[in-house]
């Protein structure tokens, strides 16, 4: 019995983009299968191939992190190319609780797309499960927003698992799922396997030992351009760093 064929990862067109996909879209969320997989990464990537708007609606940690900062200065963009959180919390802990600890609720009604003249890239915190307050998690916010999810994920040992958990949690809340980025040291078998069993396109990003500028620019040319792999029928490109 033939295996079923490779979906090709034609969802992410450059500016450049003729053919197949010519529209660059209107926005997108980034997620991912757990914290700490390189969303803010991927969603600096995106910002700077689309020429696009950056948007955290949700950021925890400041105290240690600011994703805006960090997409700013990765990308290269201006100010006014990154729209404000909604919520800024200072706890490095999960939304639900670093507004707890503020006297602060997550109201998932107050939450809609900015207005923007260029493509959204909207990056969520943690996982899809990651809670916002008593009722509603991360992937509740995904669904109101109504935007197709990237999903970012781990290349090495567990994240079938995880990837296909996710893929199908996403897909039972009716959200449209534009590809899988696997971030970390190549791995082709567990890219076939997401690619066979969870029907998705996916992405390689390899971990580079410094991220700045001109890795985002190379990462950007890899999510962009064809397929980076060699001799399987799909269309070439960067491989990046």
């Amino acid at each position: 019995m033939a295996s079923p064929a490779r979906p090709r990862f034609l969802f992410f067109p450059s500016c450049r983009s003729r053919g197949v996909f010519p529209m660059i879209p209107h926005g997108v969320f980034v997620t991912g299968t757990d914290t700490g997989v390189g969303k803010t990464v991927i969603a600096a990537a995106l910002v700077r191939a689309w020429g696009g708007v950056y948007w955290k609606p949700v950021q925890s940690g400041l105290t240690e992190d600011d994703d805006s900062a960090t997409v700013a200065r990765l990308a290269n963009i201006p100010a006014d190319r990154i729209c404000p959180c909604l919520y800024a919390l200072r706890a490095p802990a999960s939304p639900h609780e670093a507004a707890r600890r503020e006297g602060i609720r997550i109201v998932l009604d107050r939450f809609s797309l900015p207005r923007v003249r260029s493509p959204l890239v909207v990056e969520g915190a943690g996982g899809l499960f990651v809670p916002l307050n008593e009722h509603h998690d991360m992937i509740d916010l995904m669904a109101r927003l109504g935007v197709p999810v990237v999903l970012v994920a781990r290349s090495g040992l567990g994240t079938l698992n995880h990837t296909l958990l996710s893929l199908m949690a996403l897909r039972d809340r009716g959200l449209t799922v534009w590809g899988v980025v696997m971030n970390g040291p190549s791995n082709p078998d567990n890219r076939t396997t997401l690619e066979n069993r969870g029907r998705v396109p996916v992405k390689e990003i390899p971990r580079v030992a410094c991220v700045d500028a001109a890795a985002i620019v190379a990462f950007a040319r890899v999510l962009t351009d064809g397929d980076e792999r060699k001799g399987d029928g799909s269309p070439s490109g960067s491989a990046g760093p």
